[in-house]
Parts: structure tokens; C-alpha cells; sequence
């Protein structure tokens, strides 16, 4: 072979590593009182870092499902046909019980462990999280109907998947879905025109079309329609009881710019057979719990993205040369690295806070309950907002070899967005922290209380908790500049929580540049005097 053909300075496949090495989550999770989930979130760790599992996710990705309509005689069979990686990705998630084993598990910090768990595996393929998420979700909606929650929960919280449209009583394990928007609306839901009908026996009939259903192959979904009593909340089955197919028709899958692995239909309702969860004219208030934990994981997800963005950049900069030295040794490499690590860390911190909270809130902790309610409008909105950014800039570390499918950058570049679309856009959130704050003004006592706790810790830190005071004591136009308030509670949040528990070097580096002004447009910003050898340090993958 001639020399022109000797590969050098090419950076090994970033395999072997334990995801879950991760000192930030690590001592999130154990705030959390959650430490005893370590050891399994270790091995979960090693098995996201593995080859094995990288090839699970690409071939799912390669191999995006497909719709069949109908069967060769021209039944209509309404099936999805997912390649065999998705389903390996997806008994790995329920094996771990990351799609609703907290809902039966009553150790301290069971939903902390589980985001914990939702990030670390997350970093391997992000679309097949989707109907994990739905699931857990939808338990928390489930039990505004005792008798449906006796029914179907302890077979939403197995550990096994069960693939495969039967009647749901006969099944082992269970998948759930959500199925709100339709084309005239949106996120506007109170426009919804899908119409309910009650029967005799209890059940309703819907009829209507839903523009946007995500992991159509699910056993069951949340779907919001109108009853006599008005917008309400029901269930309805893939397969009915007796076997046969319920009238749920899917029209085709949404060609998506990512999330490729994971189906997203639209579908009709013909004649279909559902049955109420909570209270007729009850819908949103009832849903919204299905939504408030989605929400909490799109910015688990989110923070997961930035993982997986920040420690495959620092991964090919320790082993890429460039002007005779290491990429890693470049100071203006230092600093675009080190600026990834602390929003990735911000994100994870701030991600975990909320899933402590959520722990608390379902114990009945009235205060946390609050900080919860704020918070994980304001972390949605703001930690999903900083994803795309994140990737793009992960991505640009690789140079060209980051624009190229192999790396697995571009499709963490194209999933990025969705988590902030998803269950509200940036508005939609945003708005939703205005919508707490008026009607629940505790709300923003509490959180306000979460920021003292940092009081003198950092005069940054408390030059910007002054400054958000005077925000929120009367702005003029308050939906008009809801975002900027809104990214200001979120920043500040986010420092009061690196300043308490976060990595010395970190927090400095955070409150300097996010809170203190010392930062540009861009990644890569951060002031002179940051310690970024001890951040960079903090996304070394670690050998399994």
C-alpha cells in the first residue's frame, strides 16, 4: 500500500465508554435520594457507550417505519413495521423501566432515578424516547379514571415489551400515546373538533381527524375530543377487547426533518370506541398532566443532547492534532469546549432539579409542588431553546468530519429542535410561565425562594436574581417580553443551582458569562480567568 493510503491522525470510534460517568448527574442523583440507582444506572452507562448499542441507533435511523394501510386482499390493517434495532431500543428502555416503572416503585427519588436513566440512554438514539416518555406520562392522566387505572397501569409500568396489536388485557407490557393537535389548530387544542358520542354502555364513539399522533403502533392513547359536556379526555385502545381492530385509521407518517426512527402519523377516528378519562369538559386540565411530564423530559432530553454533543466534541479534540498539537491544547478550542460543558451541565442540573421536585410534588410537598409548576415551564422553555445552538456547535468541533452521517452529528443536529416544538413551543412555553405566575402567584415566591438559597454565594448570581425582581415587578407589555423574563428566571435557576452544588469551576464560569455578562453571541465566549481545564476534564468519556 502507498504511503497516500496510510490513515493518521483520524480519532478513534468513540465507543467503550460508560454514559453514565457523568459527575454532574452523578451528584444530582444522589441530592436526589436517589443513590441507590447508581449501580444500575452504571450498567445502563456501559451499555449506551457500547458499539452494539451506536448500531442500534443508526439502523433505526436508516431504516425509518412504514406504513401499511392495508393487507394484500385489501383489509385494512393499519400496522407500522419498525426495523429490529427499534425494538431492541425499546425492550432495553422498558427493561430499565425508564417508560413508567416510578409510578410503582415507591423508593425515595424513583422519578429522579428515572430521568437520570432517560438521560444516559437518551445519548444513544433519541426518537424511540418518544413513546417511552408517552408512557410515562400517561399514567399520571390515567388515574383521573380509577377504573382505567386499576385496568391498564399495572401493565403500563411492566418491564416488558410486548410488541405487537392485541387486546391490551391480554398482553404483557404496554406503550401509550397521546393524540391532541389537529390540522385547523395546533397547539390551540380548545379548537379541536373531534367529536365524541356517549353509548349506553359507558363507551363514546369519536369521529374526527388528528393532525399529529406520535408512536401510532402504541396499545393506547390520550386523545382529546368533544362530548356534550364539552372538551373532554378519552381512552382509546389500538385493539378492542373482543380482538378485532379499533376504527383508528392512519392516513400516512409525517416525513419529519429528524426523529426519523420514530413514526409520527395522521389519522382519523371513524366511528372509533373510547371512554372517558375524568370529567366530561374536563379534557385539558386532564391531559395536562400527560403534558406536564413530557414536558420534564423534553428538557431531560435536551439535556441529554448536550451530553452527548459536549463529550463527543471534547472526545475527538483529545485525539485530533492540528499546528502540531492536540486540538484539546488550542486555546480557542479550550474555550468552545469548556462553553459546551457548562450549558450541557446547566441543563443536566437544572433537568434533575425538576425530577427531585417531581418526586417531592407526588409525596404531596405543596412547596415543591410550586417550584415544580414554574420551573419546568421556565426550564422548557429556556434548556430546549440553547439545544439546536448546542448541536450546532458540537457538530463545527468535528469540522468536516462532523457534517458527515457517519459522526452521528447531524442527526443529533436534526433531532435538536424537537424538543422545543414538542408540547409547546417556545412561546407556548414561555406563556405558560406568565399563565403560573397569574394564576398561582405562590409560584413565583417559591422559585424566588429556590434563588435566595444562593444569596452571597455569588455577586453575580445576586446582581442578577436583583435584576429579575425588578422584571417581574410590573412589566409593561408582560406577553410581549415574556421571553426575555422567561430566559432571565431561567438562567438565574440554573446558577443558583451551580453556584449551590455545581462544580467550582463551572458555577464561576456559568455566573461570569450567563449571569455576568462576560459572553459573546457565540459558543466559544467565555471570559479569561475561567478554569476550563477543570470543566473540559468533566466530559472525558470514561473507559467502561
Amino acid at each position: 500500500m502507498t504511503a497516500t493510503h496510510e490513515v493518521t491522525n483520524q480519532v478513534p470510534l468513540p465507543y467503550g465508554h460508560d454514559t453514565a460517568a457523568d459527575p454532574a448527574l452523578l451528584a444530582a442523583l444522589h441530592r436526589a435520594g436517589a443513590g441507590w440507582a447508581e449501580p444500575e444506572l452504571h450498567e445502563l452507562g456501559r451499555l449506551a457507550g457500547s458499539e452494539q448499542a451506536a448500531e442500534w441507533g443508526r439502523l433505526a435511523n436508516e431504516n425509518p417505519p412504514v406504513l401499511r394501510t392495508h393487507d394484500r386482499f385489501g383489509h385494512r390493517i393499519d400496522e407500522v413495521e419498525f426495523h429490529p434495532s427499534w425494538h431492541e431500543l425499546m425492550r432495553t428502555a422498558v427493561g430499565h423501566g425508564l417508560h413508567a416503572a416510578p409510578w410503582r416503585d415507591d423508593r425515595p427519588g424513583a422519578h429522579a432515578a428515572r430521568a437520570a436513566k432517560f438521560l444516559v440512554w437518551g445519548q444513544v438514539e433519541a426518537g424511540h424516547t418518544c413513546p417511552v416518555s408517552m408512557t410515562y406520562a400517561a399514567v399520571a392522566a390515567l388515574r383521573a379514571a380509577p377504573a382505567l387505572a386499576a385496568e391498564f397501569e399495572p401493565l403500563l409500568t411492566s418491564t416488558t415489551y410486548d410488541f405487537g396489536l392485541r387486546a391490551p388485557q391480554g398482553k404483557r407490557g404496554l406503550i401509550a400515546g397521546m393524540s391532541m393537535t389537529e390540522k385547523q389548530g395546533g397547539s390551540d387544542v380548545r379548537t379541536n373538533t373531534t367529536a365524541a358520542a356517549p353509548r349506553p354502555d359507558g363507551s363514546y364513539r369519536l369521529t374526527g381527524h388528528k393532525w399529529f399522533t406520535s408512536a401510532p403502533m402504541s396499545d393506547l392513547f390520550l386523545t382529546l375530543a368533544r362530548a356534550p359536556g364539552g372538551l373532554s379526555c378519552f381512552l382509546l385502545p389500538r385493539v378492542l377487547p373482543d380482538g378485532t381492530r379499533n376504527r383508528i385509521h392512519l392516513q400516512r407518517l409525517k416525513d419529519k426533518l429528524g426523529n426519523k426512527s420514530n413514526a409520527s402519523a395522521e389519522i382519523e377516528y371513524d366511528d372509533a370506541v373510547g371512554w372517558l378519562v375524568g370529567e366530561e369538559g374536563r379534557g385539558v386540565p386532564t391531559i395536562i398532566e400527560m403534558v406536564n411530564m413530557t414536558r420534564l423530559d423534553c428538557t431531560t432530553g435536551a439535556a441529554s443532547g448536550m451530553r452527548l454533543g459536549a463529550t463527543r466534541a471534547v472526545h475527538h479534540a483529545l485525539h485530533r492534532r492540528a499546528f502540531g498539537r492536540a486540538l484539546v491544547d488550542q486555546p480557542l478550542m479550550r474555550n468552545v469546549l469548556a462553553d459546551l460543558v457548562v450549558e450541557s451541565e446547566a441543563a443536566t442540573t437544572v433537568a434533575m432539579r425538576l425530577a427531585q421536585a417531581t418526586d417531592a410534588a407526588l409525596a404531596g410537598d405543596t412547596g415543591e409542588a410550586l417550584v415544580r409548576r414554574l420551573g419546568l415551564a421556565v426550564a422548557k422553555y429556556w434548556v430546549c431553546k440553547r439545544g439546536p445552538a448546542h448541536a450546532a456547535e458540537a457538530l463545527e468541533c468535528l469540522g468536516g468530519n462532523g457534517y458527515v452521517e457517519e459522526s452521528g452529528m447531524p442527526r443529533l443536529y436534526r433531532e435538536a429542535p424537537l424538543v422545543s416544538i414538542w408540547e409547546g413551543s417556545g412561546n407556548v412555553a414561555a406563556l405558560d410561565a406568565l399563565r403560573a405566575m397569574a394564576r398561582r402567584p405562590e409560584t413565583v415566591e417559591a422559585l424566588l425562594g429556590e434563588l435566595d438559597a444562593a444569596a452571597g454565594a455569588d455577586r453575580r448570581l445576586d446582581a442578577a436574581v436583583a435584576g429579575l425582581r425588578k422584571e417581574l415587578a410590573g412589566p409593561e407589555d408582560p406577553e410581549f417580553g415574556a421571553r426575555r423574563l422567561v430566559e432571565s428566571m431561567a438562567l438565574a435557576f440554573q446558577g443558583s443551582l451551580l453556584v449551590r452544588y455545581g462544580d467550582r469551576a463551572v458555577a464561576d464560569a456559568f455566573c461570569a458569562s450567563r449571569l455576568g455578562g462576560d459572553h459573546g453571541a457565540a459558543f466559544g465566549t467565555l471570559p479569561a480567568g475561567v478554569d476550563v481545564g477543570a470543566i473540559i476534564d468533566r466530559a472525558r468519556p470514561v473507559p467502561a
